[in-house]
């Protein structure tokens, strides 16, 4: 394993990765892009305890467990500017719209520092997979070609398989690597409140056994 500095927040506080090499293609795993939905920072932070105790695959997987950090500490969907930073990347359907705070995209796409490193480690690696592990309604939201990944994931979890999230989401990461790059992203929305307990038991073997579809 290496660890590494993946970008840095709107503060500048380094946002931390680890990287597992055991050849193969390319796969990055985000945790906490909105820092408030915790679910998918318990599952980031699973993976990395099972990554460093075995490391089957056949992949080199840079993993970000918490990239909104000030989120994460803060409990905020924002980062330190009250940016979404999944309406902040440089999609074509981009809007400058605050149509919440919650919701809001930047003074201009890409502003955010942590997006600056995520759109650059995007163009430099060019994974074959994304997988956002976010909280929201049950949900395997696919863009590009992962169906069978969310395949697996689905047959785990019981959850559905769906190309449209539901609802507008201008300046996405689905968008941005998915179908704007052609970089499968799958945004995985785990039950929001689902205990650690069960995240552990049920979606993190999920995701281990998924990663298998991914070996070349």
């Amino acid at each position: 394993m290496k660890t590494s500095i993946f970008t840095y927040t709107s503060k500048g506080m380094p946002v931390p990765a680890y990287e597992f090499h055991n050849g193969g293609p390319e796969v990055l795993i985000l945790g906490g892009v909105h820092g408030d939905e915790v679910e998918g920072v318990i599952a980031a932070q699973e993976l990395l305890k099972h990554f460093m105790t075995a490391y089957p695959y056949k992949l080199n997987i840079t993993l970000v467990p918490q990239f909104n950090l000030e989120g994460v500490i803060f409990k905020t969907r924002g980062n330190g500017n009250g940016v979404d930073l999944n309406r902040n990347l440089p999609t074509k359907d981009w809007s400058p719209e605050v149509k919440t705070p919650r919701y809001h995209p930047g003074p201009f796409a890409g502003s955010e520092n942590e997006n600056k490193g995520l759109i650059d480690y995007l163009e430099k690696k060019a994974p074959i997979f994304v997988l956002s592990l976010h909280s929201w309604h049950p949900i395997l939201n696919v863009n590009g070609d992962c169906h069978k990944v969310a395949a697996i994931l689905a047959k785990h979890t019981g959850y559905k398989i769906d190309d449209d999230i539901g609802y507008p989401t201008p300046g996405c990461l689905g968008t941005f690597s998915g179908l704007e790059r052609h970089l499968p992203t799958l945004t995985y929305e785990i039950e929001r409140g689902l205990s650690a307990e069960k995240i552990i038991e049920i979606h993190v073997p999920a995701i281990l056994e998924s990663l298998k579809a991914l070996e070349t």
